[in-house]
């Protein structure tokens, strides 16, 4: 059975959560300015953004989810279609308040709804302008460096809690009857996608003694389960609002004092500009350093448009699709295979409708699998399309192969 994968925005009221998530999928959420906007989760989809296999063959894709965009390749000519967006569900919780973790604001249903997510974009207001409550502070001078020690410290205190209400008599248990530690604790934690790999990969990282549990003092238990939480449920910092008089200041102070990946984010930017290619106003690529001019404008959308051209400028995108891009690319280490037949086309002509993103170190018959259960248990073997080279079930995909799967 294939699990999908999900990522999860969290931060802090009035981050700009929801913003960052409405520019990442086009999704209709409210966007205000007032501390849990967010009610109920909204669940939309967001994309990675790749090379498309098409233009190797002289084609331009027809994707079923997704879309291509034109692009230069790395001579600077421009390809149609070089450009490929795979879909992934993206999920956008409510703000996190200190306290979360014991039920204050709506911390039992934020932590709720964040335990299927396989990683966490962890939105962050640059501007100071906003306290940890997400209302306003005249003086802009509120740090936010404060807001990542508190989601690290709620998403830590809920696996701690997970553990603690079960550790006295799951420590015995695995003592008396010398169960299989990683395993056990897995099972602790399988609504949360924790598995007994996970565990065993802390456990020896930090040299945990899985003999003794019983023995751990409660800052052993703590830091198990934060080092736990750390591995399976990976972060990034989108540090949003990086147009706002303090941004630039903010984002080089956290940069020195957290470890997390850190990526200045342009959210509003971001949205404006994709609202703009949408309208066919301008042509804009996700992730890109410009943006093409195609209709008039007033004068008010210029001046909109030039203060997002200074961020581009500055930093070399708005900073949205490459929090998505390291997420799912780099973080999570997903990758995205085609499949492909020998004219890469499906029985109604459309050229690569699909594409879709793996697990690292998938095979070609998990990739046959994620296809349809049948073709899995009926593989023979995979055509690699570029070599013609024929592969067997045990063969570890590469990021952007294209893979036609021979069945019985």
């Amino acid at each position: 059975m294939f699990i999908f994968m999900l990522v999860g925005i969290v931060g802090r009221p009035s981050s700009g959560k929801s913003t960052f998530f409405k520019a990442a999928t086009l999704a209709d959420v409210l966007i205000a300015s007032y501390p849990f906007a967010t009610i109920k989760p909204n669940h939309g989809m967001a994309y990675v953004k790749i090379v498309d296999l098409a233009p190797e063959f002289g084609k331009v894709s027809n994707p079923r989810e997704g879309f291509v965009k034109n692009g230069k390749d790395e001579k600077g000519k421009i390809v149609n279609g070089y450009w490929r967006f795979v879909p992934f569900d993206l999920l956008d919780v409510a703000g996190l308040v200190e306290g979360a973790s014991q039920g204050k604001g709506l911390g039992n249903e934020f932590l709720s709804d964040l335990s299927g997510a396989d990683a966490f974009i962890h939105v962050v207001d640059l501007s100071g302008e906003t306290n940890g409550e997400g209302k306003f502070v005249e003086s802009g001078n509120y740090y936010p460096g404060r807001d990542i020690e508190i989601i690290e410290s709620e998403l830590d205190l809920w696996y701690l809690g997970i553990l603690k209400k079960v550790w006295i008599k799951f420590a015995r248990t695995i003592e008396m009857e010398k169960s299989n530690f990683a395993e056990s604790v897995a099972r602790q934690f399988s609504g949360l996608k924790v598995t007994d790999f996970d565990v065993k990969h802390v456990v020896l990282k930090f040299g945990f003694d899985t003999e003794k549990p019983s023995k751990w003092t409660d800052e052993q238990v703590a830091k198990f389960a934060r080092e736990l939480r750390r591995y399976t449920k990976p972060m990034i910092i989108a540090a949003n609002k990086i147009d706002r008089p303090n941004g630039r200041a903010n984002l080089e102070r956290i940069k020195k004092e957290f470890d997390y990946p850190i990526i200045p984010c342009f959210a509003e930017g971001e949205l404006a500009l994709r609202e703009a290619d949408k309208h066919g106003v301008i042509y804009y690529v996700p992730g890109a350093d410009s943006f093409e001019m195609l209709k008039n404008l007033t004068e008010k959308q210029k001046q909109g448009l030039d203060e997002i051209k200074e961020i581009l400028k500055d930093f070399g995108s708005t900073g949205v699709q490459d929090v998505l891009n390291k997420t799912v690319l780099e973080m999570l280490k997903y990758i995205a295979i085609f499949p492909a037949g020998d004219k890469l086309e499906d029985s109604k002509g459309n050229i690569l409708p699909d594409c879709y993103l793996m697990p690292p170190n998938s095979t070609a018959l998990d990739f046959a699998f994620r296809l349809h259960t049948d073709i899995g248990k009926a593989f023979v073997k995979a055509i690699d399309v570029r070599t013609k080279r024929a592969v067997g079930k045990e063969y570890v995909l590469k990021h952007r192969d294209g893979m036609e799967i021979m069945t019985k």
